[in-house]
């Protein structure tokens, strides 16, 4: 009992993360944090490997490491702490390979994952830069993907 109830947290805490990263993204990044993300909207010459808006890693490691460090040190009764931390960082590590990695190919892996679901997401990610101001994004989820992204040629998002 003990394990899958640790198991459903991770899961529950994996799933209720890409809420919070669209809430985040819609309403933060695109909001008063503008200034972090603007850079990931303009198309810019590389002057290195990072862009202000892999600030938002830090942001988002944060809720991770406290949930870590009291789930693991504090009472037992707050030991799920540790788990929410687990489905939180399994959520960065799936938003770097899908977003970074995949979409934007800061590195060159996944270059043959092609199919309904894959296009979808890059549709959606297009249409979402598509836009290069703070107003008037749409799509500001990355796993989540509406119906009208499937079913059309997807067309890779230059980073």
């Amino acid at each position: 009992m003990t394990f899958l109830f640790y198991t459903l947290v991770t899961i529950a805490a994996f799933l209720a993360m890409e809420f919070v990263a669209w809430f985040a993204h819609k309403h933060l990044m695109h909001g008063w944090l503008w200034n972090w993300h603007e850079d990931h909207h303009k198309p810019h010459e590389k002057t290195g490997f990072f862009e202000k808006n892999d600030r938002f890693f830090l942001v988002f490691a944060i809720p991770s490491a406290t949930c870590y460090i009291l789930g693991s040190v504090y009472a037992e009764s707050l030991f799920f702490l540790f788990f929410i931390g687990v489905g939180i960082s399994i959520y960065g590590l799936t938003y770097f390979l899908v977003h970074d990695v995949y979409i934007h190919r800061r590195f060159h892996w996944f270059k043959k994952l092609d199919n309904s679901y894959s296009r979808a997401i890059l549709r959606a990610h297009g249409a979402h830069h598509s836009k290069q101001t703070k107003e008037d994004c749409e799509s500001f989820g990355l796993l989540v993907v509406g119906k009208r992204y499937f079913g059309k040629r997807a067309d890779r998002v230059a980073s």
